[in-house]
C-alpha cells in the first residue's frame, strides 16, 4: 500500500493525515476486514472500488465515493456491519473511521488530492 494524505485539491487543507491506498487486487479486497478500527486522522482509499460492504466488520464506516477525478460524487455517513453501499459512476471509494466526514468538512463536490508521505 501506498502511504500520503489526501487534501482538498489545490489547497493546504489536509483533510486525511495519514491515508493508504491500495495498489493491487489483494489489497482492494482485503480493504480494512480483519484489522482494527481506523483511529482519527486515517483513511483508506480503495482504486478502482465503485462499492464496499461491510460484511464481517465490527464497526461502522464513513464512505466518500470518487469519480475518476477525485470529486466527491456521494457520501455515507456510518455505515454499519453487515451493509452494501456503493455508487455505479464512482471510480474509487474513500473508507473513513465514523463522524470522519463531517469533521474534515468534506462534502459533494469536493475534488481531493493525492499527496505521498
Amino acid at each position: 500500500m501506498k502511504h500520503g494524505a489526501l487534501y482538498r485539491a489545490g489547497s493546504a487543507d489536509c483533510l486525511v493525515p495519514e491515508a493508504r491506498c491500495t495498489t493491487n487486487a489483494w489489497e482492494r479486497m482485503r480493504g480494512l476486514l480483519g484489522r482494527p478500527p481506523l483511529a482519527t486522522g486515517q483513511g483508506l482509499l480503495i482504486d478502482p472500488c465503485p462499492s464496499v460492504h461491510t460484511i464481517g466488520m465490527r464497526y461502522p464506516l464513513d464512505l466518500a465515493f470518487l469519480d475518476p477525478q477525485w470529486r466527491v460524487l456521494g457520501m455515507v455517513h456510518k455505515l454499519p456491519p453487515l451493509r452494501f453501499a456503493g455508487r455505479a459512476d464512482a471510480r474509487a471509494t474513500l473508507e473513513l473511521p465514523p463522524g470522519a466526514l463531517a469533521a474534515a468538512g468534506i462534502a459533494a463536490g469536493d475534488v481531493l488530492e493525492w499527496r505521498e508521505a
